[in-house]
Formats: structure tokens, C-alpha cells, sequence
């Protein structure tokens, strides 16, 4: 119960789904986690969980966020970025193009901001992990979700690209890729899009967002002290054919 003991990590997307279940298993394995959502979640089961307004697709309010985590902590020693939506379903010469960029500026910018402000605060301290929610379909093809898959392959190579560029400043940059997960996002899809999925997915159901909680924590504790820019793919088997 102690794998995150006296860490300060930082989740983004946590009111609910995936993001809800990495803040409250990070709380309960020892760490302060502050949730940065636009949406105001319901109370968590843990007390030291604390939730701050952050829109992901803003550089100053992540800079804001940030700066006041370290005021209050002195400093950051985990970012989850999950904050994401799929946002459209269709192809590239379909999608309008507000919805393109408004995919890209959350799942993928959303990224890069957070790298950005957070980054500087581990090379001070000479130490950090983060953990980078893409996306089954970051790493292999699917028909439509255009935005979708360009962001989530964004946000792989991305991590790829930190974890050397700072391997030398004590940070890892690992990605995490969900297949299909039971979480209000993937309720409001089409049911014939989640039962295509399913029936794609060797071990055929759905993962509860505990299951992929459990795989951010082992990348965010010290037990993946010799793992960087990997990309580890908690789907079912869906991507191993």
C-alpha cells in the first residue's frame, strides 16, 4: 500500500473513467495526487486527493497549475497525462476541421504543455516519471477516428522523443495504451462501434479502468526504475495479432 509513498503526482483527466481510477489506486498506494479536470468530480474516497480546474489545451493554465503545485509541495514527481476524448469518428476528408483541431489541441497539445511546464520541475529535481495515456489506436490502423489516431500516435512518438531527450536529467517517459475500457467515453459511442471492438479483442470484453490504473501505477513507482520510452499495450491481446 506504499508504492507511491510521499510522491506528488499530477493526473489529468481524473474526474472520471481512467483517469478517476490511476488518482484514487495513486492515492491509496501513498501519494498526494492532484486531479486536474474542466469537469468537477464527485468526491473521492481518498483525502488526499485534491481537484484543480485545468483545461489540458491551455499552456497558461497548466503553468498556473503547476506553478501552484510547487509552491504547495516544492515538487512533482509523477504527471499522468490521460486527459482525452475521441471527438469524431470520421475520416479525413470528412472531419470537420473544429473537430480535428479540437482533438489534436487536447489529446496531443494537451500532452506537450504538460510535458513542457512539468519537465523543467523533474530536471530541478533531477527525478520524475511520467505516463502518457495514448491509445490502442496509437499503435495500429482503424477506419475513421482520424484526429483521433493522429494524436494518439502523436502522443506515443512523443514519449519515445522525452524519454531520451531527458534519460540524462533522472525523468522516464513511458506511454500507456488502453484497448476498450468501461468508462462513460466509450458508453456515449455507438454500440456497434464498442461490440466491433470487443469482438476484435482475443480475451473479448471490455477492461474495467482499474485494470489500466494498475499498469500506470507500476510505470509511475520506482518498481519501473529500468523502463523508459516504453509502450505498454493493456488491451485484451487486441494489438498482439
Amino acid at each position: 500500500m506504499n508504492r507511491l509513498q510521499g510522491k506528488i503526482a499530477l493526473v489529468t483527466g481524473g474526474s472520471m473513467g481512467i483517469g478517476r481510477a490511476i488518482a484514487e489506486l495513486f492515492a491509496e498506494e501513498g501519494a498526494t495526487v492532484i486531479v486536474g479536470d474542466v469537469s468537477q468530480p464527485e468526491a473521492f474516497k481518498h483525502g488526499n486527493i485534491t481537484s484543480k480546474s485545468l483545461d489540458v489545451s491551455k499552456l497558461e493554465q497548466w503553468e498556473h497549475l503547476v506553478e501552484a503545485i510547487v509552491g504547495e509541495h516544492g515538487r512533482i514527481d509523477v504527471l499522468v497525462n490521460n486527459a482525452g476524448l475521441v471527438g469524431s469518428y470520421l475520416p479525413i476528408d470528412e472531419i470537420a476541421l473544429e473537430d480535428w483541431n479540437r482533438v489534436i489541441d487536447i489529446n496531443q497539445n494537451g500532452v506537450f504543455y504538460g510535458m513542457r511546464t512539468v519537465i523543467p520541475v523533474m530536471k530541478r529535481q533531477n527525478a520524475g516519471s511520467i505516463v502518457n495515456v495514448s491509445s490502442i489506436w496509437g499503435i495500429v490502423g482503424a477506419s475513421g477516428v482520424s484526429a483521433y489516431q493522429a494524436s494518439k500516435a502523436a502522443v506515443r512518438m512523443m514519449s519515445k522523443n522525452a524519454a531520451l531527450s531527458y534519460v540524462g536529467n533522472g525523468i522516464r517517459c513511458n506511454s500507456l495504451h488502453p484497448g476498450l475500457v468501461e468508462t462513460p467515453m466509450i458508453a456515449r459511442q455507438a454500440a456497434d462501434t464498442t461490440a466491433a471492438v470487443a469482438a476484435a479483442t482475443p480475451m473479448g470484453r471490455a477492461a474495467k479502468p482499474e485494470e489500466i490504473a494498475y499498469a500506470a501505477l507500476f510505470l509511475a513507482s520506482d518498481e519501473a526504475s529500468f523502463i523508459t520510452g516504453a509502450e505498454l499495450a493493456v488491451d485484451g491481446g487486441y494489438t498482439t495479432p
